[in-house]
């Protein structure tokens, strides 16, 4: 039912009622004619300063997913629209090497991607991610990888060579280890065992593997973390970190009618789960406190996460190569920083 549905566009004055059921959404890709690929992150709230988004949507149909509405600044849905209707930056290789080419570039981490997945299906046929990975490898730029699908092994060629000089790191999300619960609020993403199985894989290929439990979904996610700890451990993992579930703006509308959907038996007692991490509220936009939460049942997942992480060992993440590996091809590295 909710595959087919779009919460009202806060843009858009009209909104459609069907007097039946609407026709299944079909996969529609569009291409973008963006000028640049390469964005700056000012928000206290996020780990890294650069990231790269090849796409727009995501058919993975993560019910939670904070991107669902940047969909509506295009005119589409945070629904179905965000699952169905893929934006792909054609031009994201050679705007990202334009954007290393120029001199104030001075070699810093890279993350792709920071908003939808940037290895969903649809890169085996774009291969944009693959290009976008090929060029930070031709300049040994820094680069970190989050990611829920198997298909970043595809690009070990070129992120083996990366973290043998410590300039890459992947981490794979893995929020429900199980196979259920999955199936109902990541329909589209790859099963918990085909995610383990990549992570072994990095591993053995020497690429530093940590594994996101994000987001941390109470009543559900919360208390599945000593199994995901333990699994992605037992398959290479080395560092793991968290955040925990955010509902802006229309993902509130999308999550809260695929979970009373789907798990009927437990939505209720997730809503009001939920609005105890945040006063009553099912999203705190403010910057600063957008990834956190407050309260008991969240100090009480954090000392949960703490202690497994503790007990199996995990470290921190990598940190970044001091002085960075950047090079422009053909240049020396001191020539490309100060050239």
């Amino acid at each position: 039912m909710f595959r087919s549905w779009n919460p009202p566009n806060r843009f858009d004055a009209r909104e459609i009622e069907w007097d039946e059921p609407p026709p299944p959404p079909r996969l529609q890709v569009q291409h973008d004619a963006s000028k640049g690929v390469l964005q700056h992150n000012d928000s206290p709230d996020i780990g890294f300063d650069w990231s790269v988004n090849p796409y727009r949507g995501c058919t993975h149909a993560c019910a939670y997913c904070y991107a669902r509405p940047t969909h509506e600044y295009l005119g589409l849905g945070a629904g179905s629209d965000f699952e169905r209707v893929i934006v792909a930056k054609d031009r994201a290789p050679d705007l990202l090497e334009a954007a290393l080419r120029r001199p104030s570039w001075k070699g810093e981490r890279i993350v792709l991607s920071g908003v939808t997945d940037c290895y969903q299906p649809i890169e085996r046929r774009l291969l944009l991610t693959r290009g976008c990975v090929d060029v930070l490898a031709r300049f040994q730029n820094p680069l970190g990888i989050i990611t829920r699908s198997p298909l970043v092994t595809r690009d070990l060629d070129l992120l083996a060579p990366l973290a043998a000089i410590g300039a890459a790191t992947v981490s794979i999300s893995l929020p429900l280890i199980d196979a259920d619960l999955v199936a109902a609020l990541e329909p589209g993403a790859p099963p918990p065992s085909a995610r383990l199985r990549a992570m072994r894989a990095l591993a053995d290929a020497g690429v530093p593997v940590g594994v996101s439990v994000s987001p941390v979904i109470p009543g559900l996610g919360d208390r599945q973390i000593p199994a995901v700890l333990q699994a992605a451990r037992d398959h290479g993992a080395t560092f793991a970190w968290k955040i925990p579930l955010r509902l802006p703006g229309a993902v509130a509308a999308v999550f809260l009618a695929r979970l009373r959907d789907r798990l009927p038996g437990r939505a209720a007692a997730v809503e009001a789960r939920i609005r105890r991490l945040r006063d009553g509220q099912l999203n705190d936009p403010r910057f600063g406190h957008r990834m956190q939460a407050g309260g008991g049942s969240w100090d009480a997942t954090i000392a949960l996460f703490e202690l497994w992480h503790k007990k199996l060992g995990y470290g921190a993440p990598p940190p970044m190569p001091d002085p960075s590996p950047f090079r422009v091809p053909g240049q020396g590295r001191q020539q490309a920083l100060f050239g």
